[in-house]
Parts: structure tokens; sequence; C-alpha cells
């Protein structure tokens, strides 16, 4: 017999021709025992990795780290604010209390407006950071004229729709520096202290500066947008960690805690480097004036826009110093409509303000206190003037610099009486209604254009992050019935810039990718941004200043606050803190544009009231609780143009605050 010498393991063995195939089953069993012992070890050491990981983590401080005494008035009552000299509502106390310091001092309603903006660009950064969108209406009491300003930054040169699919995008996304659009406050700010101010920079940012350095208290509202999970904050800390800094000082584990001390020291030495700019003009022997310039060049032309722009270079962003130098805002005629004897003024299309007048337009003639209150058929017929006035905004409403928008036909009386034939008493529409022909009513009275928007459904969502809403609002009124009405935003769900605290925003996101849609990106054009603030007119004085954030809320909630005055006699604070209905019929603004054709929703109690005949009409109805600001958060105030007394209120669905003196 023949034998054959093998070696396995470093034994030898001898054995016939029928060892070689049991030899190395024996050696494969050998290699899997090692496998398995190894893998073993592996997960016991993994277990013990995570074991230690989950101790260090519940011996983390979750306590609250610094607090202060605050007491929080989100979602509390409030209380109608009166005076017979000036006024200030505002998204925050801070920010209100900014405006009554500065009217105090002698300031107008546009010192105030500004700094109050500055405030609330501090103790509302949430959701209003500086140096974003600012759109603004001023009413000079001197003249009796309304007058608007560009408060919308332009899309970066770089931001073509070529650029969007080459990188598979259908959407501009949220959470990445291409969602950046140029901001805008800061251009705001100097023109209108240029044209109607009469204090320095400095003067406006004092109260800023020092809320910024010494902290201020977490607020209700802060802690509503900022209620990140475990797993959403130490994604924050990986993709946004200067975000995550920002907010949560380097101890993202811990959940931010009502009443704590924030503290934005890199924003306050921001503007402080901005109140450093003027005074060094003013030092040389300046005037005001030139001080202001200098600030506007310091962000825009020095140190600010090389940081910014040096930070979209080196990570992928597609704003350059360039667009920055050349940035500029604008002058502009607001748009306007009637509604008995009120006028209702609006920002030109680069918002959506100027759904406010068409709504109202079309509700005009129609008995709507006949109708009762938040009744069932009050409700349908004020939905179904908006969906119609929404509809158009679709298919027209665009940066007028890059679209023909027939405003003169929108705007008619006739085009609002043909709108109002199509409504349909009693049913629902079911999905978005056709857009109208405007044209027709226009005075160019040119053919329509094939200017129309597609209901479109989210494909291809990049997060799960579930920030907050964004966007606040300023109105003031001074000793002389000027007024200001101003909507600032923006939410830092893109990279803040490191070291300055600066947040852009991503109103990119309200663009559409395709060149051909009256709101497609282009380099150079504005969005359609959402943010509006609202004026009103009574037989040719002021009225009633007002605004609100949250998206495409916003327009719904102004229209029924002022009807809410205006037909059925509330107080202000009672017509702003009355339950809401809202409409989704229609293509959401932010990217990705989802659309949820026939669904409205309501606040409780109000749901219970209705929900069924609303259903029995064809809506399908979703239920929130009482004083979501889901349906926004108004400010507002009245001067009574026979006496001159104000009247001011202020939202209980978020930290808003009415004060006067």
């Amino acid at each position: 017999m023949n034998y054959m010498r093998y070696t396995c393991d470093n034994i030898t063995l001898h054995a016939g021709a029928v060892m070689p195939d049991l030899l190395i089953l024996i050696r494969k069993g050998g290699v899997l025992m090692k496998a398995r012992s190894f893998f073993k070890w592996l997960s016991i050491v993994l277990a013990g990795v995570i074991l230690l990981i989950s101790i260090g983590f519940l011996l983390l401080p979750k306590e609250p780290r610094e607090t202060m005494e605050f007491d929080d008035p989100y979602r509390t009552e409030r209380t109608l604010a009166q005076s017979d000299h000036y006024m200030a509502s505002t998204g925050t106390p801070w920010a209100t209390e900014t405006a009554l310091r500065i009217m105090g001092e002698g300031g107008n309603a546009y010192d105030a407006a500004m700094a109050a903006m500055l405030s609330l660009n501090v103790t509302f950064n949430q959701a209003a950071s500086f140096p974003s969108v600012a759109p603004i209406l001023m009413y000079n009491a001197s003249t009796g004229e309304v007058n608007s300003y560009i408060g919308a930054g332009k899309a970066p040169e770089k931001a073509t729709v070529e650029y969007f699919l080459k990188h598979n995008m259908k959407n501009v996304p949220k959470y990445k520096l291409v969602g950046q659009l140029l901001p805008a406050s800061v251009d705001v700010l100097v023109s209108v202290m240029k044209e109607y101010g009469t204090m320095s920079f400095a003067d406006l940012a004092e109260d800023a500066i020092r809320l910024a350095r010494d902290g201020f208290p977490i607020h209700g509202q802060i802690l509503a947008d900022m209620d990140l999970s475990f797993v959403e904050r130490l994604g924050l800390t990986f993709l946004m960690p200067y975000n995550s800094q920002v907010y949560f000082h380097g101890s993202w584990w811990n959940p931010l805690h009502q009443n704590e001390r924030l503290v934005l020291t890199d924003l306050a030495n921001t503007l402080q480097e901005l109140c450093n700019a003027e005074q060094a003009v003013l030092d040389s022997g300046g005037t005001r004036e030139e001080g202001l310039d200098a600030v506007r060049a310091y962000f825009y032309e020095g140190p600010i826009a090389e940081t910014i722009a040096d930070y979209h270079t080196q990570k992928g962003g597609l704003i350059t110093y360039e667009d920055l130098a050349s940035y500029e805002g604008g002058w502009e005629s607001p748009l306007y409509g009637s509604y008995n004897e009120y006028t209702v003024y609006s920002n030109q299309t680069w918002n959506q303000g100027a759904v406010v007048p068409m709504v109202l337009q079309m509700l005009e003639g129609i008995d709507l206190k006949e109708m009762g209150h938040n009744s069932p058929e009050y409700i349908h017929t004020v939905l179904q003037a908006i969906e119609l006035a929404m509809a158009d905004r679709e298919a027209y409403f665009g940066d007028p610099a890059f679209v023909d928008v027939p405003t003169d036909g929108l705007l008619s009386k006739e085009y609002a009486a043909v709108r109002r034939k199509m409504m349909t008493p009693g049913k629902a529409f079911g999905q978005m209604p056709p857009a109208g022909d405007p044209w027709n009513y226009a005075a160019a009275g040119v053919a329509a254009e094939s200017l129309t928007a597609d209901a479109v459904v989210a494909d291809n969502k990049d997060s799960n992050y579930t920030f907050g809403k964004d966007t606040s609002y300023i109105t003031v009124v001074d000793s002389q019935g000027n007024a200001v009405s101003l909507t600032p935003s923006d939410f830092p769900e893109s990279p803040m810039i490191p070291g300055t605290g600066l947040n852009l925003g991503t109103r990119m996101t309200q663009f559409y990718i395709d060149e051909n849609h009256v709101n497609g990106l282009m380099p150079g054009k504005r969005p359609r941004i959402t943010p509006n603030p609202s004026m009103v007119l009574k037989d040719g004085e002021l009225f009633m200043s007002f605004g609100t954030p949250g998206g495409d809320s916003q327009t719904q909630a102004i229209v029924q606050v002022f009807l809410n005055v205006t037909v059925f006699g509330m107080d202000l604070q009672e017509a702003i803190s009355a339950p809401r209905f809202l409409s989704l019929n229609w293509p959401d603004s932010f990217a990705p544009h989802e659309y949820c054709p026939g669904q409205i929703s309501i606040e409780e109690p109000l749901y219970s009231e209705v929900a069924e005949d609303m259903k029995a009409m064809g809506y399908k109805v979703n239920q929130y609780r009482n004083w979501d600001n889901t349906f926004g958060s108004v400010c507002a105030i009245i001067r009574d143009p026979s006496s001159g007394h104000l009247y001011g209120a202020a939202d209980p669905r978020e930290v808003s605050w009415a004060e006067g003196a």
C-alpha cells in the first residue's frame, strides 16, 4: 500500500491516498473555529465599547446649563396693548423692548424697526437669523405714502439649472451650502436708515450686541424649533459642527432647556466689527450716512464678504466675493388692492404678499358676516378665494426683474369678479383650481403665456432632520404715525459661516429647478419667497400694520385676522387669538414642493365644531391643537385715524409681544 506524507498545522501525518480530502476538511474546520473565535471576541469587545459609551452618555451632564429668570409668554393669553404715543409688536419681548427704547430716546419708527430686527436676529435667531431676508413696507405719515424695499437676496451667478442637474439634484437641497441665497438684511437696514432713519448703526445694534454677548433665556419657541433628538443632535454635530457649537456649545448630548442662557459670542463680535467700521469713519469726520455706507461695505466688500466667499470656495458652495460685492436691493412701488374703504399693500411679486389683496377683492361684496364667523359656509368661501389666488400665485408670481408679471390684471376688480365666479358653493375644489387669465385685465392687454405650476411630489429628500419653522415679524408705529411692517427670516438648517455667527439661510430652496417655470432658478434672480409684510390704509391714512411667520400659511392668517377685525368687529387681540383654518391645496413653496390635493387644516376647538361639515363638502381635514404656530403668529398694530390712539396685539402661538409707551 502506498503511503503519502501530509502536513497540517505543523502536524505531520502519513496516510493513504484517501487522506488529503480529510485533511482539507480538518484545515478548513480549524480556520472556521479561529474565525468563530475572532468574531466572538470582536462581539464582546464591541458590546463592551457600546456599554462604556452608554454608561458615559448616562453620566454626561444633561441638566440645564446656566438658567435665567424669564416669564415666558409662549402659548399664553395676551391682552390688548394700548397707547397714545408709540407701539411695537414683534416676535420676541426683547425686540419689542428695543423698539420702545429707541423711540423713547427720540428715534422714529424706522430707527426702532431696524434696531428691533437686530435684537430679533439674536433672540429669535433659530428662525430669523442675521443677515438673511427682510421684506419691508413703510408708511410715511408726512406724505401718506407706502414705500417698499426689496428684501430678498439673489441667486449666486454659479447657481444654474445645469449645475443642479449635473449634480443629480432635482430640487435645491436643504442642509447644504448650495441652498444659500445672497444675504439681504444689511442692505435693507442701511438703505432704510439712509433714507428715513436718524441714528447710527451702533445705536441700533447696542441691545443686540449686549443680548448676544451676555446671553438671553431660551424660550418656548426656540425649544420647539430646536427640539432635536439625540441622533439628530449627533448628526448635526458631524454634518454642521459649527451650527452645533453655536446652539449646544460643545455638549451636543445635552438638549436645550427652558430658560437656559444662550450666548452668541461670535454674532456679538461680528455686529461689533460693523460698529467699529462705522466708528472709524465717524472718527475721521465722516457723516452718519458715510458711516452707514462703511457698515455696508465692510459686510459686502470687506472682511465679512471675504470670509463668506472663502468658506463657500473651500466647501463647495456657490457664493463668490463678486456676488457679494455687486449685490444690491432697491426701492420699488408697492402693489395694492382694496376691500371696501381699506387699501391693502404688499411688496412686488418676489414674495407672495399680493395674494392678500387678491383674496380680499374676491371676497368683497360677499356677505361674510351673514354667514357667521368661522361657520362651515364662511370657512369654505374664504378657502376658495385663497385657493383661487394661490393658483394664480403659482402661475404668475416671480421676480419681476426676470418675469413679466400681469400685476395690473391680477389686482383688478374686474378680474376678481371673474375669479369669484369660479367658486363652487358647498363643494370643495378637490385640487388646485386652474389659474385665470389676468392678461385680459392688464393695462397692456397682452396674451397669457404658458407659465404654469405643476404639482410635484417629494423625490429627493436628503435628510430626516425635523427642524422647526422659520420667519418672525416686526411692526412699529411711532408718535408721528410713521409705520414699518417687516418680516425677517431664515433658519440655520445649512452650514453657518464659522467664526462669525452668520446664518445665510436656505431660501434658494424656494426656486424650481426649471428655467421655464415662473419661479425657476436663474443666476441673479430672486426666488418667490414666502415672508411678506402687510399694511392697510383706511381712507388714505394708516389703519393697520401687520404680518406673520408661517410659510404658505402667512397670507391665509393675515386675511383671517383682517376679516376678524373689519367684518366681525373683534378687537385686535381677539382677532389674532381666534382659531384658524388653512388650505394646503397647491405645491408647497419649499423644495421638494410637495402637493396635498384637497387638504385643509383646522385648529381646535374649531375642528370639533366644523370638521364633519367640511368633510361633507369634499375636504380632507387635518386636526391641530389650539394655538399651533403652523397657523402663523400674527403681530399687528391698529392706529385710529381720528384720535391717533394705538392698539397693539401679539399672537399667543409663539413668544410674540406687543407693548406701547
